[in-house]
């Protein structure tokens, strides 16, 4: 996008911005106005629009200039703009279908008038317990994306997977996985945090850990400050991984595509220096005895925009023969659309990409983000065609500081055989 078609833009952002603002307090005033409390309404209002602004420059500021590292400051600022920008979204579609019960009221208040003797028209106002219900309604997220932006988006999950399979050797009865996705380390504002988070994974004592992909944002020197804590990621088996779409810099401008190539050159080092095996359409195995299982990696392939780098065919050369297979591709569209139909079955597929949109609702039995309308795999196992996929939540977060609902995940899935096949 031009710097002015930006420029355009970043002004009707801000109109439309202004416009909800005055809206919502015209719509609200004489709630206040009747409050015994009307001088402080009045100051959290003013202070609130204030705080969203701030908010919006350091978003507007974080996806043009793309800084290296975020800090609390400007998260919780962006994390405010979010939570105010759902009140006042909540709060304008209460206000506007009220709105549109007043016109019809009024206008059948004239027809009728009419008719009457007495021709006084009456011009409905607003109802109190609209007003009321905005506000309860609109408290709702308020509270949970000020929870999301403070201690969710660092509230890591265990969840642990058992997956049963036909063909499973014999030894790796038991295997266990830790599966990763979208560390994305441009976005941290807390050490500690992700120190927790690492020992976490640790804890698990897996196997071997699979991370699926997304490392940084935009830059590879993301990285750099949080280098030292995940190289002390361990598994017996080792580290693998794969590219997730924003590890190849497309979403930052750079001054040549040599500087570009250099990042990427740079994100291969990096790996290499947390002692992450990066699979670029290639494979691995790992042995115990006799047996084998594959390890595949393909790089992002996902619908456009997204690139599609990743090359199956190319993965499987020289391992195409191994009766159990484990492919890491960190869009979960590869699976649904290449993976499945593909001629060599894949035995499991991890994926990320979604981040679950970091907003959701999951309890026992239910389970539901707007993600879902975009990505019909989008969190979770998933199984067709006796394959499997697994879509981890994502262990970072990205755009909205947080997180409501879908917390970032640490995957443990333990490989196991069918019994009933395998008696």
């Amino acid at each position: 996008m031009s710097t002015r078609n930006l420029s355009i833009s970043l002004i009707w952002t801000i109109i439309v911005l202004l416009v909800m603002d005055f809206y919502v307090y015209a719509a609200l005033r004489k709630s206040i106005q009747n409050s015994k409390w009307k001088p402080y309404l009045n100051v959290f209002f003013v202070v609130s629009v204030i705080l969203g602004y701030i908010g919006f420059y350091y978003f507007y500021f974080y996806f043009t200039v793309k800084p290296l590292q975020m800090h609390l400051v400007p998260n919780l600022a962006i994390g405010f703009f979010f939570t105010f920008m759902a009140v006042k979204i909540l709060l304008v579609l209460f206000f506007l279908f009220e709105d549109v019960f007043r016109l019809l009221e009024l206008i059948f208040n004239v027809i009728k008038s009419f008719f009457m003797a007495d021709k006084k028209i009456n011009r409905p106002g607003r109802r109190g317990f609209i007003r009321t219900a905005g506000l309860i309604v609109a408290g709702i997220p308020f509270t949970t994306m000020l929870y999301g932006i403070t201690k969710g988006k660092y509230n890591f999950k265990v969840n642990k997977v058992k997956i049963a399979f036909d063909n499973l050797p014999k030894s790796f009865e038991g295997f266990k996985i830790l599966h990763i996705s979208d560390i994305h380390s441009g976005s941290f504002d807390s050490h500690e945090a992700i120190v927790d988070g690492i020992g976490l994974v640790n804890e698990q004592k897996a196997d071997v850990v699979l991370f699926t992909g997304d490392l940084v944002n935009n830059d590879s020197r993301e990285i750099e400050p949080f280098i030292k804590y995940f190289k002390d990621l361990k598994a017996p088996e080792g580290v693998f991984s794969v590219l997730g779409n924003h590890d190849y810099g497309d979403y930052k401008k750079w001054n040549s595509e040599e500087d570009k190539e250099d990042n990427m050159q740079l994100l291969y080092q990096h790996q290499k220096e947390m002692g992450f095996q990066l699979l670029n359409n290639e494979n691995s195995a790992i042995t115990r005895g006799d047996e084998t299982i594959g390890i595949y990696g393909v790089e992002n392939w996902g619908n456009p925009p997204f690139p599609q780098k990743g090359d199956l065919d190319k993965a499987l050369l020289g391992r195409e023969d191994i009766d159990f297979k484990i492919l890491m591709s960190h869009d979960p569209t590869h699976w649904d659309k290449k993976v499945i139909s593909h001629p060599t079955h894949i035995d499991l597929t991890l994926s990320g990409h979604t981040h679950g949109m970091q907003f959701g609702v999951e309890i026992p039995g239910f389970k539901w983000s707007p993600i879902k309308y975009i990505y019909p795999q989008w969190a979770g196992l998933y199984k067709k065609n006796n394959q499997n996929l697994y879509v981890n939540r994502g262990f970072g977060f990205l755009g909205f500081p947080g997180r409501v609902g879908i917390w970032p995940e640490i995957t443990v899935i333990e490989l196991t055989r069918n019994m009933k096949n395998n008696v």
